[in-house]
């Protein structure tokens, strides 16, 4: 589950920890969809790409604190982010899931 801790909501109902090489290379290439509620958290990451993607997707960039350090919202398949070099991980979901809950600034808390 991730929380909003600033603001006090749930954000999402689950979230999928990519920690591995291999996990983060795949990240959510060869998916058709993510659910609803779901996300993937990737770590260490200050950049992604989405290259052969099949639908857009919001990425908060966080830092080492927990805090959001940059959203970006629907970002379309073939796309590539910025380097956000005070990001430590992100946290990826369906376009509009993390735009509507959070912004730069929210301290974050994600439970197994």
């Amino acid at each position: 589950m991730l929380l909003n801790i600033t603001k006090e909501c749930e954000v999402l109902d689950s979230v999928e920890v990519a920690s591995t090489f291999v996990k983060r290379l795949k990240g959510l290439l060869g998916r058709d969809s993510l659910a609803i509620g779901n996300g993937l958290l990737i770590k260490p990451c200050n950049s992604v790409h989405c290259f052969f993607m099949k639908f857009p997707i919001d990425v908060a960039f966080v830092d080492k604190n927990n805090r959001v350090v940059r959203i970006i919202g629907n970002m379309k398949p073939g796309s590539i982010s910025p380097i956000i070099s005070s990001a430590h991980f992100v946290i990826e979901a369906n376009a509009g899931e993390l735009t509507s809950c959070l912004e730069a600034g929210d301290e974050i808390k994600i439970y197994n």
